[in-house]
């Protein structure tokens, strides 16, 4: 476990793979998970794109990690920044599921990175639903649970001494903003949904980032990466061939 500054203290896996000029992953479970949820997808990774490097981290107040003093966006932001650097990955893709699709935004803004991964997060404001809520339905039933596909305790409430301040604070930022200056560095940036994405939607993401990719797995709702483990491990693979640093 390591201390960021500010006071936050993060847990991650052990790093895996090796640096050979391939962009490193850095994945950011959603909230009500830890960083288990990847596991599926990281072992379809080993195949498709073997000796990547690869980050997985517990978010603050997810996990291994506890939580911490705030969960202000610039502290996560902080933590996630010193994993990269203790680590000595060189501008990380940032992979994100839901809201901490957001945190990886911001963070290839704010920090060096080569790319994002948002993961089934929409992010025109929208009022987000209390944390567990929209994924627990989807977890215990439709045949989710039967597939197995989520390791170990890898679903559970995170812990919020003090309500839910975060992730859903982390919408507060001026995403417009944030997405244009990505738009503008020509960071590369890849969008994943567990369902049809709407014209006006797709209209608005590109007139921000002309350069954002949009990826579809149709039927697998909140959780691509769990349902589809093997396409999306494709997609992980596939940025191992973007070049440059934003």
């Amino acid at each position: 476990m390591r201390e960021a500054p500010g006071g936050i203290t993060w847990q991650a896996d052990v790093l895996e793979g090796r640096a050979d000029g391939r962009p490193p992953l850095v994945l950011l479970h959603g909230p009500a998970f830890d960083r288990g949820m990847w596991q599926p997808a990281l072992a379809e990774l080993c195949v498709a794109d073997p000796g990547r490097q690869a980050l997985a981290l517990d978010l603050p107040g997810h996990g291994g990690s506890p939580p911490p003093p705030s969960y202000d966006i610039d502290r996560v932001l902080a933590a996630v920044h010193e994993a990269v650097r203790w680590t000595r990955l060189d501008a990380p893709v940032v992979v994100g599921h839901a809201m901490a699709a957001v945190i990886a935004t911001v963070y290839a803004a704010r920090y060096p990175a080569r790319g994002v991964v948002n993961v089934n997060q929409w992010l025109r404001a929208e009022p987000p639903a209390a944390p567990g809520t929209w994924v627990a339905d989807e977890i215990r039933g439709g045949g989710f649970a039967a597939d197995r596909r989520l390791p170990g305790d890898s679903w559970h409430l995170p812990c919020w001494p003090d309500g839910p301040s975060w992730p859903p604070d982390a919408l507060a930022v001026d995403i417009q903003a944030v997405l244009a200056k990505i738009g503008a560095a020509e960071t590369d940036y890849l969008f994943i949904a567990g369902h049809e994405v709407e014209p006006s939607y797709r209209r608005w993401l590109r007139q921000l980032v002309p350069q954002a990719s949009i990826e579809v797995f149709p039927g697998s709702g909140h959780l691509p990466q769990l349902h589809c483990p093997e396409r999306f491990a494709a997609c992980l693979a596939t940025m191992g061939r973007w070049p440059g640093v934003a």
